[in-house]
């Protein structure tokens, strides 16, 4: 197949590639370190002048938290709008549960949590974007910088990420909660809860 025939095929790869990136608040140079591409490279790959590879595109959705339908400009806001609780599926990490309770590849990503007690140890937490929690069973101990709040059942925070925070379950029998973060304004795209720093459940 020839660069041309590429081209006519994915007409809308390099303009999504471009809004992409924007979206996830990259830089060019931060965005081809990520992907392992020099800044020219993926500059070639916005303006159309050089098509992706696969193994490329599946790197960029990645770093963008997007899927390669996305960067392909496929629509698909229809079929993930209602995610249908059969369709959930769990995943642990250091003893939390998570399951995705929204639609993947969005600004925001909504998640079902189960906190066991003394799972967190004293890690506290920095990063861009916000966060928005609200309890559904147990009782909830939320570091924000220096102060400490008890949250129960029905109760709800909303905060900036950059503030140093901590989350941590009060009672032994751990804490269900609800939760919402803008984590794809982040370069790094990683989730913030879990046992240890860095870690992607």
């Amino acid at each position: 197949m020839s660069s041309s025939e590429a081209f006519t095929e994915l007409p809308s790869v390099a303009p999504q590639l471009r809004a992409l990136r924007r979206r996830a608040s990259l830089t060019l140079e931060a965005a081809a370190g990520a992907a392992g591409l020099s800044p020219a490279h993926l500059s070639r790959l916005e303006t159309g002048q050089r098509q992706p590879s696969l193994p490329m595109l599946l790197a960029l959705a990645r770093i963008y938290g997007t899927t390669v339908s996305e960067l392909l400009g496929e629509t698909v806001a229809e079929r993930d709008s209602v995610v249908r609780a059969a369709d959930m599926e769990a995943t642990e990490a250091g003893g939390w549960t998570y399951v995705q309770a929204g639609a993947p590849g969005r600004g925001m990503q909504a998640l079902r949590v189960r906190v066991p007690h003394g799972s967190q140890g004293d890690i506290v937490r920095v990063h861009p974007g916000e966060e928005w929690l609200y309890v559904l069973k147990g009782r909830l101990r939320l570091r924000l910088g220096d102060t400490t709040h008890l949250l129960g059942p029905g109760d709800s925070a909303h905060f900036d990420s950059l503030t140093p925070h901590r989350i941590a379950a009060q009672d032994p029998d751990g804490v269900e909660l609800l939760f919402v973060h803008t984590l794809l304004q982040s370069p790094t795209a990683t989730l913030c809860l879990g046992p240890t720093p860095g870690e992607t459940p």
